[in-house]
């Protein structure tokens, strides 16, 4: 045993050297480890408007709006030169993004002319590429943001669009939907049944509380079950919206708290007050999807109800969801939302509804480009995210040639968008300090 003098010697030596071996080690470690990722830093872009519809109701002049990280960071009165990359907009006019409340994006047209079908031998690449060409039309037509229900497969296609894998709108999906029968239709298996959907990543619950308006639309499921799915899908922190075409399917659907009712082709004004009372959302269809039904018989005849019978009931429903366009718009505490049903064959064609509520139905153009800008984000439960020009949002922007509210049809002519701050058309921007 070493000299007691020894020991703090020799344990200072041992102190020393281990010292000497963490800092040696450290150092080798910082060498080889790989230098930190810094993401680059993107710049501001400014968009100069001369005109801004800003979704609340409110129409700006003259304004430069900032974006910078996928959001509107500032907006100001323009003045002086246009910053380097900025954007010019002409004489165009600036609005958020529209956003449509009902679409189904897995709907499409085969290379025979006929709708897709399960087992129609459409390969499943093929029909990933047309549900992405569906999306990029939407996009393109200045839809930044969409609600696709109904269909069982929109998952990847939304993972992808939200990824940023592939260009599309915003896509919040059911993955499926409800009605009478699923599960047996007890109140316990419909509960159940939401309790699925969740956990396979649904963003919202789809039910079909009436018949299609080809069988006549009158109501499918009772008040025990509605309240059964529509209770269960708040509990499971969803929203709920229900296909309901008859006044009983539609009230049924507000008192069972429901968050949204598509259709009510025969809501009548007691219907109409119920929606009021609940604080219902209520997305009816002006024209577009029937009119591409009728327009393209040979599409979808022979297939389920399109038949003459059903035809002829959708050619009937056209005067009376015109009038209850107008009927629902005079009612200013009912939330009406945009809404189109888009189905294969309309998908990118969305602002024809928006020119149809306001030529056919009455609707107000700013009520109407409400209605599908920062109402349909109330409904989304996004209306602090999407659905106005204004500084904390997100940069879902486009752009129309001509004023909207002046001239609905200018809805219609979209030729400048912007999602998330990124660009994904510009048609012609104009030089700084060019106006046209």
């Amino acid at each position: 045993m070493p000299a007691p003098s020894a020991l703090p010697r020799r344990m200072s030596s041992l102190h020393v050297a281990a010292t000497l071996l963490t800092v040696t080690a450290a150092t080798i470690s910082a060498q080889r480890a790989p230098a930190p990722v810094v993401p680059p830093v993107v710049p501001p872009v400014v968009l100069r408007a001369s005109r801004v519809v800003d979704g609340s109701g409110r129409t700006l002049r003259n304004q430069d709006v900032t974006v910078q990280g996928g959001r509107i960071t500032a907006m100001r009165a323009s003045a002086g030169a246009l910053p380097t990359g900025g954007i010019d907009l002409g004489s165009r006019t600036l609005l958020p993004g529209f956003i449509d409340t009902h679409v189904h994006l897995g709907w499409y047209i085969t290379d025979k002319q006929r709708l897709h079908e399960e087992r129609d031998g459409d390969a499943p690449e093929v029909s990933t590429l047309q549900r992405a060409g569906n999306a990029w039309a939407t996009l393109r037509a200045g839809f930044t943001t969409v609600q696709s229900i109904g269909e069982a497969d929109n998952a990847v296609l939304r993972d992808a669009i939200n990824a940023g894998r592939i260009p599309g709108p915003r896509v919040i999906t059911s993955l499926g939907s409800l009605n009478e029968r699923s599960g047996g239709g007890s109140p316990d298996s419909l509960r159940a049944g939401v309790r699925r959907f969740k956990a396979r990543g649904a963003d919202v619950i789809k039910i079909f509380a009436s018949k299609s308006i080809r069988d006549g639309g009158e109501a499918t499921m009772t008040s025990e079950q509605l309240e059964a799915v529509c209770g269960e899908a708040t509990a499971q922190g969803l929203r709920s919206v229900v296909h309901a075409h008859s006044a009983k399917a539609v009230q049924r659907a507000a008192r069972a708290g429901c968050t949204q009712v598509e259709h009510g082709v025969f809501a009548d004004d007691a219907t109409r007050a119920v929606l009021v009372q609940r604080g219902t959302f209520f997305d009816p269809q002006c024209g577009l999807v029937f009119h591409n039904y009728l327009d393209n018989k040979q599409w979808f005849e022979g297939i389920g109800n399109y038949n003459a019978a059903g035809f002829a009931s959708m050619e009937q429903a056209i005067p009376l969801a015109e009038k209850g366009i107008g009927l629902a718009a005079k009612l200013p505490t009912l939330k009406l939302v945009f809404g189109t049903d888009a189905v294969a064959g309309a998908h990118g064609r969305n602002a024809e509804e928006l020119v149809c509520r306001v030529r056919r139905g009455g609707q107000p153009a700013m009520d109407a480009i409400i209605s599908a800008t920062s109402r349909a984000a109330e409904s989304l439960g996004l209306g602090k995210e999407i659905g106005r020009v204004a500084v904390g949002y997100a940069a879902d922007l486009i752009a129309t040639d001509g004023d909207p509210v002046a001239q609905i049809e200018a809805s219609q002519h979209v030729s400048f968008v912007m999602k998330g701050g990124r660009v994904y058309r510009n048609d012609g921007a104009r030089l700084p300090g060019v106006r046209k």
